[in-house]
This record gives C-alpha cells, structure tokens and sequence, in this order.
C-alpha cells in the first residue's frame, strides 16, 4: 500500500510511521513536511519537503500523490496564534490543496487528522461523532479545526468516489514530542527545574481547574487506529481517546495533591502571562485542555476493533518526565527551536 503522509514528521506522524511500520515492511510511505529529518531516521519512509500553504505545493503533491492507495492529513500549524494569516494559509489553504491534489490524482481514500477542539462543548458526559462540530469557543486551534472540517465534508459529499475518513484524537501524548511542547506552550517562563520537581513527586501541592476532567491518548495508539482505518478503507469520524483522568488523578502522576482552583482565575493567569509573552500557551489553548468534551469511542473499539495500549495515567507519567528532561524528537518539528524555525520562514515569506 502507498500512503502519502502530509505532516509526517510531527506528534502524530511519528505514531503513524512506526505503526505502518509494524504494520507491513511493504508498505511504500512518502512523507511530506516543511523540514524533512536526517537520511535514515525513518527506515522505509520517502520525505518530501513542501510548505502546504506555497503556491509550489501543487506541483510537489502531484507528483507524490502518483499510485497511492490513500493519503493520510496531518499538517497543522499550531503555533502562533498571533499570526491568524499564517495559520489559515497553512490550515486551510494547505488542507485545500491536500485534497484538491488527491482528487486530480485519482486517490481513492483520504483520512483527515481532526481533534476533540473541533466539537462543541458538553460538560461531563462523553459525546459521539455526531455531536455537533462547531469548535471550543475562543480557541483559533478549535475554530480552525472545525471550519477545515467542514472543508472535508463538502469534499466528501462532492467527491463520492473517494473514501474520506475523520479521526477526532482527544489530547496526544508522546515522551519524544516534549521538546516541542515546551516550545509551543511553555517557553519561555515555565522553568525546566519546576517540572523536574513535580516529575520527582516534590511538589506536594499541584493547583488545577477543580472541575478538570480530561482523556489522553498516546501517538502509538492513534498511529495504530489509522492503519486499521486504512486497512478497512474506513470513512466517517473516528473519536480516539484512552480513559478519563479527574484533576486528583493528574495530580496523583506527579505524587501530590490536587489544589482545586476555579478555572476562570486559572484562565486568566493564562492570559496574563500569553499577553506578556511569557509563555505560548493562549487563554484558547487553556480552553481546548478544560473545556473540550470527553469523548465516547464506541466506534472506533468496535468497527476497527481498536483499543488503545497505553492508559491516560501512563500517558500524563510518560509526558510529564519527557517535559522533565526537555526530550527531543527525531525530527525537526519535535525539537524545542521549531519556533524559531517558524519565524525564519516568515522572515522570507
């Protein structure tokens, strides 16, 4: 099987390449990002550097799109927010173009990567893939997820050809993604001796939304649910997420107790310290972490009898000593200067 995998070298993209991996060594995967990794990273794996948001990017996504059996949508800007221009070029018009490629390449089957930001919020109880996507309202992350989503539908309804897919993952976690996680929403305040003490279990005391429910999922157990996606030739929304962790539970990661604290004074420290610059975590952001609905994943356990390997405790605990020690991934996008990357393709944009 041929994938082409836009975002390839990212969160996601790393689970999804070690799954197909461990999937078939037959597999042929092209990978298309804007900072390709060092020959032999990824055995097996073609890279393609394009920038999804430039006008060359038809030309590259044809030529990659050529033979393959689907295309898996990952590439996302995350960061920063203050630049809404530069999100919606590579967000939109890049997912655009991501489609558009595939259906003058005649690719028969399109998994789009989407996010638990994308619905609507619901309080405590877990929703399903029909609950309404009309995004984390304040959020830019969650607005954009869910207007690019609506992007796939019209796709999806106008191309009937295709097989079009949608996972919706609840908050991806991975040890080697910590580097850049720190770039994205905890540079340059957030000392790296403050986290190394809670990963030690000295801080006895962790202050958390009192009312802070949340489901992680590891990159290996997502990677894994689009391969069974592929496998399938699956279409529709897929929700992802491992159990429900209560805010004493995510204290309990770091050995101490949970302080509850209204998330409305947590939201806005948040944003005090965003419009300081002191940290890229924006009051949006927040939002997504405490006020993105729990989500039932009913149908992803039963149509591609997925479960999920790595529990939301062993998620956080796996997360939380990768932010300890500031590790890095194996390609550029998961390096703690991917930022400054970022300015620099502004700067010659």
């Amino acid at each position: 099987m041929k994938v082409v995998i836009t975002g390839a070298s990212g969160n996601v993209g790393t689970g999804l390449l070690r799954a197909l991996a461990a999937d078939s060594p037959d597999h042929r995967v092209v990978g298309v990002c804007r900072r390709p990794p060092a020959d032999g990273v990824f055995e097996g794996v073609t890279w393609q550097a394009c920038d999804l948001g430039e006008e060359g990017a038809r030309d590259v996504l044809d030529r990659v799109m050529v033979g393959a059996d689907a295309v898996v949508h990952l590439a996302w800007m995350f960061q920063p927010v203050r630049r809404g221009v530069r999100l919606h070029r590579t967000n939109h018009k890049g997912t655009a173009a991501v489609l558009d490629a595939a259906r003058r390449g005649g690719v028969p089957h399109v998994v789009h990567a989407s996010s638990i930001a994308a619905y609507r919020p619901a309080g405590d109880r877990p929703v399903a893939e029909t609950w309404p996507t009309t995004g984390v309202p304040g959020s830019v992350y969650g607005a954009g997820k869910a207007e690019v989503e609506a992007a796939v539908d019209r796709f999806a309804r106008e191309n009937p050809d295709i097989a079009v897919a949608v996972v919706r993952p609840t908050l991806v976690a991975q040890g080697s993604a910590s580097a850049s996680f720190l770039a994205l929403f905890f540079d340059p305040l957030v000392p790296r001796w403050l986290i190394r003490l809670l990963d030690d279990g000295r801080v006895p005391l962790l202050p958390l939304p009192a009312a802070m429910r949340v489901q992680l999922v590891h990159a290996d157990d997502v990677g894994d649910a689009v391969v069974r996606i592929l496998r399938r030739r699956a279409t529709g929304a897929f929700n992802l997420a491992a159990d429900t962790l209560t805010a004493a539970d995510l204290a309990r990661v770091a050995g101490a107790h949970a302080v509850p604290v209204p998330g409305t004074v947590m939201r806005a420290g948040v944003g005090v310290l965003w419009r300081l610059r002191a940290i890229g975590m924006s009051p949006g952001w927040f939002d997504v972490g405490t006020c993105s609905p729990l989500i039932d994943t009913t149908r992803a356990r039963t149509e591609l009898a997925w479960t999920p390997r790595v529990s939301s405790t062993d998620c956080a605990r796996e997360q939380l000593t990768g932010l300890a020690d500031a590790t890095p991934g194996p390609t550029p996008a998961l390096r703690r200067d991917r930022l400054r990357d970022d300015e620099r393709a502004d700067a010659l944009t």
